[in-house]
């Protein structure tokens, strides 16, 4: 277990001292536990509860802090003395306590005796929801929305969480400068790889290799038009267009979320370079929009606008870009929203549903495309969030009859058959919102398709 810097404490003492600021409550916020693989002693990587997180510093399994009046109140158990023959010596309650600048600390046994009107939030895993329910003697589920303080509570965390503090965004500068090099990596692993999972393994090396893991499962696919594709058994031809969507998450679970696209051969065809040009221009005119005040919504149907218009102007779409936005048409190529926030969470705070997602009093929208928009908020200076807009041919959506019917008249099917070799395009960057303007964090890598073929090609 590493130690904490005294930077690193007084920066957890801040957010504590903020949170009493905003609730007159105890709160107590469980890490979540192991689940088991297969059997008991086969475990899948343990990953802390991230509101934990933001308030302990440390991922530690089978803790819980209580929060009151600016103090933090540990409860975890001493290690068994036997459990040093398989993991060696652990630290003791009372040394993590202070690594962490806790004010006191309890064995787990008496947590029950401290949850009277306390506040909390549902840890994902069943164990750890089962005992914050016995606990509280209340169901505390996390498919169930949060209610009366729980919910007092979960809008405090959110107000302290969307607004990233220095040390936050020291964690976040790590994670993104990571991610970078692993791009490079598998840029440059492309041209001898003979499958996706080569490439995965040449970017996840980086990743490894910096002590860190993955912020979510990785994306590394020749098939770009399955959003969230997990497969990595694909060969690489080399006319195929790769898509990486591949962030580090640092020890403490600070994430990046980065994709880039290029071809396996180096070399973009020209069909593939007219798509990536459209889609390029879409995202670098969102971030130039970039600043406080500015609405994500407006962001995201900047993005749809610009694709619409490029695709009309390929001879794709027909008629007048603001036209085929209003009428959803750029939906067939771009369904998802235009990004989403980051911090300790790839989509941070999700956990919460749209709680953190999208400003008080207002709910998505029940359009096709809007409604996958993750975000709907002013920005603020602070807030982190991610800008990819993409391109897709997605045979769902394509060959669906209610669809092609509706859609008749403003797509020229013809002339999209010529871009059969672009299955999917996504350009994707993290964007710090700053009083200025903008940053971005992840600018070292990128995103002109001719400096993408260089990396490629060596």
């Amino acid at each position: 277990m590493q130690k904490t810097s005294n930077s690193l404490i007084s920066t957890l003492r801040n957010r504590r001292q903020r949170l009493a600021s905003l609730i007159d409550f105890p709160a107590i916020l469980w890490s979540g536990s192991c689940s088991p693989r297969n059997f008991p002693a086969n475990v899948f990587p343990f990953r802390a509860n991230s509101h934990f997180l933001y308030f302990a510093g440390l991922p530690l399994p089978n803790a819980a802090i209580r929060l009151t009046a600016g103090k933090l109140e540990l409860f975890i158990d001493d290690p068994q003395p036997e459990s040093a023959l398989w993991h060696g010596e652990m630290p003791q309650r009372q040394e993590i306590a202070q690594i962490i600048g806790a004010d006191a600390a309890k064995p787990m046994a008496e947590l029950e005796l401290w949850t009277q009107e306390a506040a909390t939030i549902a840890v994902q895993d069943a164990a750890t929801w089962t005992q914050q329910s016995q606990l509280l003697n209340r169901w505390v589920l996390p498919q169930k929305p949060p209610q009366d303080i729980d919910l007092e509570l979960a809008k405090a965390i959110i107000s302290l969480r969307l607004i990233h503090d220095d040390g936050a965004l020291a964690e976040l500068r790590k994670a993104a400068a990571v991610t970078v090099e692993a791009h490079k990596a598998g840029m440059a692993a492309t041209i001898d790889a003979q499958i996706e999972a080569q490439v995965r393994a040449a970017m996840e090396q980086v990743l490894i290799a910096n002590n860190m893991t993955t912020s979510y499962n990785s994306i590394v696919t020749v098939h770009g038009e399955v959003l969230h594709n997990e497969q990595y058994h694909h060969s690489l031809q080399p006319g195929d267009l790769l898509l990486a969507d591949v962030g580090a998450e640092t020890e403490m679970g600070w994430a990046a979320d980065v994709t880039r696209t290029w071809c396996v051969s180096g070399k973009f065809s020209s069909t593939q370079r007219d798509i990536y040009d459209v889609v390029l221009a879409a995202h670098d005119a969102c971030i130039a929009k970039i600043y406080p005040g500015v609405e994500y919504q407006d962001l995201h149907l900047l993005a749809c606008s610009i694709i619409a218009e490029g695709l009309v102007n390929l001879g794709i779409l027909q008629g007048n870009p603001q036209d085929l936005v209003e009428m959803d048409a750029h939906t067939l190529f771009f369904p998802h929203g235009i990004g989403h926030l980051l911090g300790l969470d790839v989509h941070d705070m999700e956990d919460l549903g749209d709680l953190a997602g999208y400003e008080e009093e207002r709910t998505r929208s029940n359009r096709f495309g809007l409604g996958y928009l993750r975000l709907n908020r002013p920005l603020h200076s602070g807030m982190l969030v991610t800008i990819e807009p993409g391109f897709y041919q997605v045979p769902a959506i394509l060959n669906n009859a209610h669809l092609r019917s509706k859609y008749q008249n403003v797509v020229n099917w013809e002339r999209l058959s010529q871009f059969a070799d672009v299955r999917g395009i996504r350009i994707e960057d993290d964007v710090l919102v700053t009083q200025e303007g903008s940053e971005v964090l992840t600018s070292a890598l990128p995103t002109q398709a001719s400096q993408i073929e260089s990396l490629v090609c060596g």
